[in-house]
């Protein structure tokens, strides 16, 4: 079904599956090193990757390592801390605006980051990068498969998708933030969508309903426009 998404839409860059554990996962080699960001982490899955990371390999992340509910050392949470207030310095950020982002709620243990086509078994939330046009098709089915949120589009912090893909059930778009731009080298032309990864087979079948859709609905769109 990865590999059908990806014909589907076209994709240029492959979708990623998170998946959490509350232990060590058997037969995943752990990530070689910690990385700058917990997105960062999306960027090398989608570059082939498969490996599972612990708490202390998001330490360098404190806003991810909040929405990830890593429980953090008193350096790292001096850190976040530290962050928060720069970005309220800024205007970035206000911290009434804090208790309203998007957290897991168990404490974090471990995460396998894969390409979805090389995913052990059925990831907690399948993260995909690309264009307007194509987040359009996958939003469009998403609510055909009966898991569309009405919610919008989220913004920062990019990360927050997970915790909120998991909580609510349903597909997340994401504009992304300027940090996870930076982390994962993402496109000024892409963002996110991330949808629960139980529901793959429902969103893929309805994928391809709507693409073949779109495609007649374009022809019919562009006959009217050469009438006008």
């Amino acid at each position: 079904m990865s590999k059908q998404i990806q014909q589907l839409l076209n994709l240029e860059t492959a979708p990623v599956a998170v998946t959490f554990h509350d232990t060590q996962p058997d037969g995943v080699s752990r990530v070689e090193k910690a990385e700058a960001s917990g997105c960062t982490y999306w960027r090398r899955a989608a570059e082939g990757k498969t490996f599972y990371t612990e708490a202390s390999d998001h330490y360098n992340c404190p806003i991810g390592c909040y929405t990830h509910n890593v429980v953090l050392p008193d350096a790292q949470m001096k850190e976040l801390e530290n962050t928060l207030e720069l970005m309220g310095e800024l205007g970035y950020i206000t911290m009434e605006e804090v208790p309203g982002i998007p957290r897991r709620e168990p404490p974090f243990k471990s995460a396998i980051y894969s390409p979805l086509a090389d995913a052990p078994g059925t990831p907690d939330v399948v993260i995909i990068s690309g264009t307007p046009r194509q987040m359009m098709l996958l939003t469009e089915a998403a609510t055909a498969a009966g898991i569309g949120t009405e919610n919008g589009v989220m913004g920062r912090p990019t990360c927050a998708i997970i915790p909120a893909v998991i909580q609510g059930g349903q597909s997340v778009n994401s504009l992304g933030c300027i940090g996870n731009r930076v982390y994962t080298v993402l496109s000024d032309d892409d963002f996110y969508f991330a949808f629960p990864g139980e529901h793959i087979e429902a969103l893929t079948e309805k994928l391809e309903t709507i693409v073949n859709a779109n495609r007649a609905l374009e022809e019919y769109h562009q006959q009217r426009q050469a009438v006008f």
